[in-house]
C-alpha cells in the first residue's frame, strides 16, 4: 500500500484506541487497551460515535482499517473472535467529481498573466496536469528525467509504486521547456540525484497541497465560479477524452486505475452527446 493509506490507517487504529481509554472500555488492568475484550457492541458504540460529524467515505474507511485489523489478529490466534463480521460498512454516498468544461480550461489556462517566475511554473503545471491526466502526487512527484520531450511522454510513479508511461501534449511541453529555462536562472540544476521539475521559492519540491494553493488562485482569477480541488483537472482529462470518442478501456490505461469500474467515476457525458448516441444507435430513435 502506499504510504498515505498507512499513515490513514495508523491514524484509525490510534483514534480507535483513543475511544476506548477515554469511555474506559476493552482496558486490562492497568488501563491498557486489551483487544481481546473488544465486542460487537464496543464496535457499534465506537461506530454511533463517528457518525455525528462524519461522511460515510469516512466512517468506511475508519472501519476498513479496523477490519483489516482484526482479521489480523483472528487469522494469527491473537484474540478468539472477530467481532467485526457482523458489522457491514456503510452504504457509500457517490457524488459527481467537480470538473471543467472545455471552455472553461481554456479560460482558465488563458487567464494566467506571465509577471514571475511562480506564474511560469504555474501555467506549465496546470497545462502538464490537465495534458496528461497525472495524479496531483504523481505531478509533484516528477522529475526532469522523467519527461522525454522527443517523444511527448512522462514517465510517472503512482499508486503501489506502479510505473505508467503517459503522453503529454505539445503545448505542456512548451510550457515545461519555458519553466525550465527560469528555473535554471535561479536554480542551480544538480548533475546526479533526483532534479524535482516543480520547486517552490525555496528551491525544495512543491507539495500536493501547493498544487492546491495554485488551481485555487488561478480559477479564482480566471473568474471561475466553481469549487474545485487538483483532481478537478484530472476529471476533465478523462471527460474530454470521453467526449471526444476515447474508449474507457484507453482513459483507464492513461489514469493508471486498476478497476475499470474507478475510471466510470471520472467520465461524464453531456445530454447533447447522450441524445446523438441515441439517436445514432437507437434503431427507433
Amino acid at each position: 500500500m502506499s504510504p498515505h493509506t498507512l499513515r490513514n490507517y495508523q491514524s484509525d487504529l490510534d483514534q480507535f484506541r483513543q475511544f476506548l481509554v477515554a469511555r474506559e472500555l476493552a482496558l486490562d488492568g492497568e488501563g491498557n487497551v486489551n483487544v481481546g475484550e473488544v465486542d460487537v457492541h464496543v464496535i457499534r458504540a465506537y461506530l454511533a460515535c463517528l457518525t455525528q460529524d462524519r461522511k460515510k467515505s469516512s466512517i468506511g474507511r475508519k472501519l476498513a482499517a479496523l477490519k483489516g485489523f482484526f482479521r489480523y489478529l483472528r487469522t494469527n490466534h491473537k484474540i478468539a473472535k472477530n467481532p467485526l463480521l457482523a458489522i457491514h460498512s456503510p452504504k457509500q454516498e457517490k457524488p459527481l467529481p467537480a470538473f471543467l468544461s472545455v471552455d472553461d480550461v481554456f479560460q482558465l489556462l488563458g487567464a494566467i498573466k506571465i509577471k514571475t517566475r511562480l506564474d511560469v511554473r504555474d501555467r506549465a503545471a496546470l497545462e502538464v496536469f490537465y495534458s496528461s491526466g497525472v495524479r496531483v502526487s504523481e505531478l509533484v512527484g516528477l522529475n526532469w528525467a522523467d519527461i522525454d520531450f522527443q517523444l511527448g511522454i512522462l514517465r510517472v510513479v503512482g499508486k503501489g509504486s506502479k510505473e505508467r508511461i503517459v503522453p503529454v501534449g505539445e503545448i505542456a511541453l512548451q510550457a515545461l521547456r519555458d519553466y525550465g529555462v527560469e528555473q535554471r536562472k535561479k536554480w542551480q540544476i544538480a548533475c546526479k540525484g533526483e532534479t524535482p521539475v516543480f520547486l517552490n521559492n525555496r528551491g525544495g519540491r512543491i507539495t500536493t497541497r501547493s498544487v492546491a494553493r495554485i488551481v485555487e488562485k488561478h480559477l479564482r482569477q480566471a473568474g471561475l465560479q466553481i469549487k474545485m480541488g487538483p483532481h478537478g483537472l484530472r476529471h476533465s482529462f478523462a471527460t474530454h477524452l470521453l467526449n471526444s470518442g476515447a474508449d474507457l478501456r484507453s482513459i483507464q490505461e492513461l489514469l493508471g486505475h486498476a478497476s475499470l469500474s474507478t475510471t466510470q467515476r471520472y467520465t461524464h457525458l453531456n445530454l447533447d452527446q447522450l441524445t446523438a448516441v441515441y439517436d445514432k444507435a437507437h434503431p427507433r430513435a
